[in-house]
């Protein structure tokens, strides 16, 4: 009987050839070497967060979930040894039992460590770099079974081509991450008029540690959250209005409008308005990963890009424009982080803007999407790895200053695209094609 794999969202779906879920080096070196026996190639899957193809195959696809252990902590260091199948929620958990923390997150916990860094998954704050930022070595099993472990020290290359890697030079088993002391965050929800942030904006992401907004198309409000280290105990919100909060209001009502908005487009201007001035105050002081975090329980896909952050005010505003002339009920996300140099991280050497554009699941996206993508390619943006986008190797290659340096790695890791898939095709280029391209460049 065929097993279908299909992606959170429910928009993406492969029948592999085999689905396998090793519990060690061993049974993965075995699953990698019998692919190579039958010719197969070969993907893994994480929690299925991503709402691109990345992860689709008709070839071996692998199920990292039974590697999912905190291996060491040395509290010395900072420092904590990771297995790679492990989700974000899991470890954060099990982080701030230790004492420690990531510095910043993202606002979604469900995904596995590995596909969170694999694809650029970052959180907010002007002076903070994305996740993957925070990976001090990655160990990868190669195809013909050889595990390497990569850190700055022992190949610098591979590292910085690693930790973005999307999943292209082999299987990433496990990570040491470098962490920070575990802290307490306020959270404060406001909504401000989107003219208002705009005009201040280097004030808000400047003075505050993390800050994002949400706005709609239709509506003149912004939806502000600011996030600030603060010397004061965690007070956890009670479960009833967490669930109040988070459940019933940000889940299910808003999935009920949209809904409504899916039988009526013609509404679509209503709710926005509606839904922009419901964002009223809220505080919460927690332990960070409580406050960066909210649950997500309705589908729909995603489109994010990353643009330099000196184009911000600009790019929101056309993205705005652009958004009124589709129909979708959903909300534009805007968040800031700093540059970092992993070689394609989007926000590799540039401080940067994060824009998010969504659509409800059932309605139309490409149209909506392609016109947002055409403003995000005038302001040199970059596609966030794991949500939609139409770019391909061609149209990337010039983004990024370091994309032959990925190249040459993926090649020494992989010559024979054991990893490869169609999407890998598409955004990077076959194996042999890519090698074609670095030794005419040199």
């Amino acid at each position: 009987m065929t097993k279908l794999w299909v992606n959170w969202a429910g928009d993406q779906q492969c029948a592999p050839s085999r689905l396998a879920a090793p519990r060690d080096h061993a049974e993965l070196a075995a699953e990698l070497g019998r692919a190579a026996e039958e010719g197969q190639h070969v993907r893994v899957a994480g929690a299925g967060h991503s709402f691109t193809d990345t992860c689709l195959t008709d070839g071996v696809l692998l199920d990292l979930s039974r590697m999912n252990h905190i291996l060491d902590v040395d509290r010395d260091t900072g420092r904590a040894r990771v297995q790679a199948g492990m989700t974000l929620a899991a470890l954060n958990a099990q982080l701030d039992r230790h004492g420690l923390a990531f510095p910043n997150l993202g606002d979604i916990d469900v995904q596995t460590i590995a596909g969170a860094t694999a694809t650029g998954t970052h959180g907010t704050g002007g002076r903070l770099p994305n996740i993957s930022a925070a990976l001090h070595s990655v160990e990868l099993m190669t195809a013909d079974g050889r595990i390497a472990e990569l850190s700055e020290e022992s190949d610098p290359r591979a590292w910085r081509a690693a930790r973005v890697g999307l999943g292209a030079l082999g299987v990433v088993t496990a990570f040491t991450v470098q962490l920070v002391e575990s802290f307490v965050l306020e959270g404060i929800e406001r909504p401000v008029p989107v003219e208002d942030v705009l005009t201040e904006l280097d004030s808000y992401i400047d003075h505050n540690d993390h800050f994002e907004f949400y706005m709609f198309a239709h509506s003149p409000i912004a939806m502000t959250k600011r996030n600030n280290r603060v010397e004061l105990p965690a007070a956890p919100r009670g479960e009833l209005v967490d669930w109040f909060a988070d459940v019933l209001l940000s889940n299910h009502a808003f999935d009920a409008l949209c809904r409504v908005a899916r039988r009526r487009p013609a509404l679509i201007p209503w709710i926005h308005r509606g839904a922009a001035y419901a964002g009223s105050y809220r505080r919460q002081v927690d332990r960070s990963y409580r406050v960066f975090t909210s649950p997500r329980l309705f589908r729909f896909t995603e489109m994010e890009y990353a643009v330099p952050r000196e184009h911000s005010v600009a790019a929101i505003r056309e993205i705005k424009e652009t958004a009124k002339r589709f129909d979708s009920p959903m909300p534009i996300e805007v968040r800031w982080v700093a540059g970092d140099d992993a070689f394609l991280s989007p926000a590799g050497g540039r401080a940067t803007c994060y824009i998010a554009v969504h659509q409800y699941q059932g309605m139309e996206y490409e149209p909506f999407f392609r016109a947002c993508e055409a403003v995000f390619d005038r302001f040199d943006g970059r596609p966030h790895w794991g949500k939609r986008h139409f770019q391909t190797a061609s149209t990337l290659r010039e983004r990024y200053p370091d994309w032959d340096r990925f190249a040459e790695v993926r090649h020494r890791f992989d010559p024979e695209g054991r990893f490869a898939n169609a999407y890998l095709d598409r955004v990077l280029g076959p194996v042999s094609a890519t090698q074609d391209q670095i030794d005419q460049s040199r």
